[in-house]
């Protein structure tokens, strides 16, 4: 169901770092904290040329540590089980746990650590990183927006929201069954929150 090219997940957040808060610069790098109720990753591909299949992760957690005064020097991880799978079809969802695809346990996970962020204009930047999904472990580039930033209106604290997309091939993770009738090819779309830690 997925692979790598340009994306992955997640993780929009490491534009934190391209991107840097408004205001004074701050002395050392500040935990941002996922919204797990306002955090999702979207990933859609072309089934048979017949119709577009979508699913989603979402509730998970993840942490940035945001330099404003180095943004480069920011980062960005992020982890939650594949089990956590959202398809909207119980079939669907049980073939893609199976040993044509994932074969996942319960324990296994799908990580996302930021190695590189690369400022591309005001609100946007492209951040690199690894990405793990089933035991495989490849470089993926986020194009990534800063949605906004500012005090949450209700809970009274620095909050921040980005928005990302990349394009997985799902054969570089072995999950390449029926390619290319169904597309090898996963869009991927990633919309966060983040709050400052406590």
């Amino acid at each position: 169901m997925f692979t790598s090219r340009s994306t992955a997940y997640l993780p929009a957040l490491a534009l934190m770092g391209g991107i840097a808060l408004a205001g004074p610069a701050a002395a050392e790098a500040q935990k941002y904290l996922l919204d797990a109720s306002h955090s999702q990753i979207v990933f859609s591909y072309n089934h048979l040329g017949y119709s577009t299949t979508t699913g989603m992760f979402s509730g998970f957690e993840g942490e940035i540590q945001f330099d404003q005064e180095n943004p480069a020097a920011s980062s960005v991880t992020v982890a939650f089980p594949v089990r956590t799978m959202l398809t909207g079809w119980q079939e669907r969802f049980d073939h893609f746990m199976s040993p044509d695809f994932f074969g996942a346990t319960e324990e296994e996970m799908v990580t996302f650590t930021s190695t590189a962020i690369e400022v591309t204009g005001e609100k946007t930047a492209r951040i690199t990183g690894d990405l793990t999904l089933n035991d495989v472990t490849k470089s993926v580039v986020l194009d990534a927006v800063l949605n906004q930033v500012g005090d949450h209106p209700m809970a009274g604290k620095p909050w921040a929201g980005f928005s990302a997309t990349t394009t997985l091939y799902r054969s570089e993770f072995n999950l390449g069954m029926f390619a290319p009738y169904v597309s090898d090819e996963v869009q991927v779309q990633i919309s966060v929150e983040a709050m400052k830690a406590e």
